[in-house]
């Protein structure tokens, strides 16, 4: 099986994940739950763990990262603990519907929401729009920093220095770009930064964070156990308890520190050129290739390793059945929770096939599916 689906969820993983879960199951107790042997050891990986989510996004202070199930757990708490009815917010055609569902059920309460178009040609949306769509009473500015449909990069230090200066939050997804590019909470002037843990970042499902900065405080979206304080009716104010109600998930935990160690030892970037070495070599195949439509901005490096296309006269999903079925290709068709976009390439209908590259695909890989596409065209 070769699997280029790395945007949905990374398959393929430093061999360490696994065996940092597997320990975590068998020896950790419940992190902040006692003071025995096996509850202070899932204590101490989960702050092992902070750490390193801290160092590697410029974070400062490792007790403001806190511990969240995935991208849209950290997006929902962020967005549900700062904004209010009566604020105005702005964000983008480009993004999930992890920021889109959150913000049009707040809409339905009171907020007034901006949303900046995507140029129709090549899916780019304008850093210039965004700042111009900034009102008196903007409370926020929300917005992926790529898009898992195009894969193109939004320039996230020129907004958030922006909002930075005009008062505003800047609540960042990461969802695409987490363990592939560098991010720097503090120069880029970023808010709130929400990452899942199982797509760049390559750890287990059912991981991921929502990084906090200074001075920024967020209502919980849940509350309850928290180890602390049982006595009170509210719910501990302190970070990162404020936000991590419940059992965390430590044998997950443990998978992404096992991660991030892999990330930290080679660098955002060398992991970045690697896969977009993978995705222009498949983009320029593709692209000569009959009948085949590409999405998204691709006169630059500058962007994640995601080659999203239509192939004339193939529904998307037989197109990316037929790669599975025949080739054992995984992929990913239809509106990839991103409905904005699909409506603005008008794909609404059928959606695309996205093809997307890891750090462990090889060019072996990037050559069968070439191969098979080609024998796709001329069918």
């Amino acid at each position: 099986m070769i699997y280029l689906d790395s945007a949905a969820t990374s398959l393929l993983k430093p061999a360490g994940v696994a065996r940092a879960m597997a320990e975590a199951v068998c020896q950790l107790g419940n992190a902040g739950r006692g003071a025995h042997d096996a509850a202070l050891s899932a204590s101490r990986v989960v702050y092992n763990t902070r750490e390193k989510l801290a160092k590697l996004f410029h974070v400062g202070d490792p007790m403001r990262v806190c511990m969240m199930f995935n991208a849209t757990d950290a997006l929902n708490t962020a967005i549900h603990g700062l904004i209010c009815p009566g604020d105005h917010v702005v964000t983008t055609a480009q993004e999930h519907n992890s920021v889109l569902r959150p913000l049009y059920g707040l809409e339905q309460q009171g907020t007034t929401l901006t949303i900046v178009p995507m140029d129709k040609a090549d899916g780019r949306v304008s850093e210039q729009d965004i700042v111009s769509a900034i009102r008196p009473d903007t409370r926020a500015v929300v917005c992926a920093h790529a898009s898992n449909v195009t894969g193109n990069i939004l320039d996230i230090e020129k907004i958030g220095s922006y909002c930075a200066k005009h008062d505003i939050l800047f609540i960042v997804d990461a969802a695409q770009t987490a363990g592939v590019f560098p991010i720097d909470m503090k120069r880029m002037e970023i808010s709130v930064l929400c990452v899942p843990g199982h797509k760049g970042l390559m750890g287990p499902q059912g991981t991921g964070a929502l990084c906090v900065a200074e001075n920024i405080a967020i209502s919980p979206l849940r509350v309850g156990g928290s180890g602390v304080h049982s006595f009170s009716h509210t719910h501990p104010a302190e970070y990162p308890t404020a936000l991590e109600a419940g059992t965390l998930n430590t044998p997950g935990i443990a998978g992404l520190s096992a991660a991030l160690d892999f990330i930290l030892e080679n660098g955002t970037e060398a992991i970045h050129q690697k896969e977009m070495r993978l995705a222009r070599r498949f983009y320029e195949a593709v692209s000569n290739m009959a009948g085949v439509t590409i999405y998204g901005d691709w006169k630059t490096d500058n962007r994640t390793a995601i080659v999203t296309l239509n192939l004339d006269g193939w529904d998307a999903a037989e197109v990316s059945d037929t790669l599975m079925q025949e080739f054992d290709i995984c992929t990913r068709a239809g509106a990839h929770c991103a409905p904005l976009v699909h409506a603005a390439f008008g794909t609404q209908n059928g959606g695309a096939v996205r093809f997307s590259f890891g750090c462990y695909n090889t060019e072996e890989d990037v050559e069968a599916a070439i191969q098979a596409m080609q024998k796709l065209t001329q069918e």
